[in-house]
């Protein structure tokens, strides 16, 4: 089973709309997948209470428990568990970073983003330097603000993703319904840019594995 973290020390950059869209791709694609959500504030199970679908499965879980849901995920055939880490908790990121084959680091495309790299970078010295890739969410639609700052994490010394999520809206009608842009409206631009991310990330792991 691979293991897929999403950590971030800010709030609203958008690991759980990114946790719940690259698991739901990998579902689409036959994959069985686990989200097991970190945040106290529990907004993945609580869009998952919103779901017609059972897949993919979401757990609420406490960080002291993560090590038990991830095995149970791994012995009842799960092929991908992503773990949607709340913000501002250091424990829950080095538990999820330690227990993580890839970390996705999304960032906004502003300064107060940019400069929680450096706490990014301690967590996943502590937690023994796992795979880890930044991307840039909530992009601008118009402008160079993404690239300037995929620059920026480069110039910190992080693998950057070439993949960009930007603002779009139907990330957040879809997350009102219990859905995905990639199942409320599986040809817009919000649906694409999620599919190139899960190949990306799916792609890093195969060849990091090689």
């Amino acid at each position: 089973m691979h293991v897929w973290s999403i950590l971030g020390q800010k709030g609203g950059s958008g690991k759980t709309t990114t946790a719940l869209g690259l698991g739901v791709a990998a579902s689409l694609r036959k994959r069985s997948v686990a989200i097991v959500d970190l945040d106290p504030q529990a907004t993945a199970a609580n869009w998952a209470d919103r779901r017609a679908s059972e897949t993919p499965a979401v757990v609420s879980c406490q960080v002291s428990r993560l090590t038990q849901v991830l095995q149970a995920a791994d012995e009842r055939g799960a092929d991908l568990a992503i773990i949607d880490c709340p913000g501002k908790s250091t424990d829950a990121l080095i538990s999820a970073a330690k227990a993580a084959d890839l970390c996705l680091i999304p960032i906004q495309p502003q300064l107060y983003d940019i400069e929680t790299l450096g706490s990014i970078q301690d967590i996943l010295t502590l937690a023994g330097n796992p795979l880890a890739a930044v991307f840039v969410n909530r992009a601008p639609i118009q402008g160079s603000r993404h690239s300037e700052t995929q620059e920026a994490a480069r110039a910190k010394g992080f693998r950057v993703s070439p993949i960009v999520l930007y603002a779009r809206a139907a990330h957040g009608d879809s997350g009102n319904l219990g859905s995905t842009a990639q199942e409320y409206l599986p040809d817009c631009k919000a649906a694409r840019e999620m599919l190139a991310l899960y190949t990306y990330s799916y792609t890093t792991i195969k060849e990091k594995r090689k």
